[in-house]
């Protein structure tokens, strides 16, 4: 199950977030709901969206398009794979450039907090073309899963649809960028 933010207008209080469940890379169904822009419900937002899902037994794996939802609202990983029981895993197209995202975080009063959910998260790993943080499975485990759920391109399905679904049912189409 994939889980991605759509687009959102910068005053917006509250965030739309699809979760699109696949089996393999093909498409099963999806959830929807939403998070606080620049808030901290993100992890509570996304376990209520798994666990009341009529989806949530045959899944085995969460993924995430990066740590973030609707700005700055972090996901606590390992607190997302104690409470779903399921291994999760933050999917990155690129290394995240730390020094830049805690600069960012200084605007917020819980800026400690934030970063703290950073750290949280563990190592990024590398297994081209995927980058990733994970909680609740090793690694190596991950890295063949993130390479057997991806069709094409550099993003497994689930997320790649939530992505695009995102987009069209804000935006009234899907982007280019998935």
């Amino acid at each position: 199950m994939g889980f991605d933010d759509a687009p959102f207008a910068a005053d917006a209080a509250q965030v739309d977030v699809a979760g699109v469940v696949c089996a393999g890379t093909r498409f099963e169904g999806m959830v929807w709901g939403q998070a606080t822009r620049d808030g901290l419900d993100a992890t509570a937002a996304i376990t209520r969206l798994f666990t009341t899902s009529k989806f949530a037994a045959q899944v085995h794996l969460l993924l995430l398009d990066g740590l973030a939802v609707g700005g700055f609202n972090l996901v606590d990983l390992p607190a997302l794979a104690a409470a779903t029981g399921r291994p999760c895993a933050a999917v990155l197209r690129r290394p995240p450039d730390f020094p830049a995202v805690h600069r960012a975080l200084q605007i917020f009063p819980d800026v400690d907090q934030r970063v703290g959910l950073i750290e949280r998260a563990g190592a990024v790993h590398e297994a081209p073309p995927f980058f990733f943080q994970v909680a609740g499975e090793e690694p190596a485990v991950i890295a063949a899963a993130l390479a057997r759920l991806t069709d094409r391109g550099h993003v497994p399905e689930a997320l790649r649809l939530a992505h695009l679904i995102g987009s069209a049912v804000r935006l009234g189409e899907s982007g280019r960028r998935a």
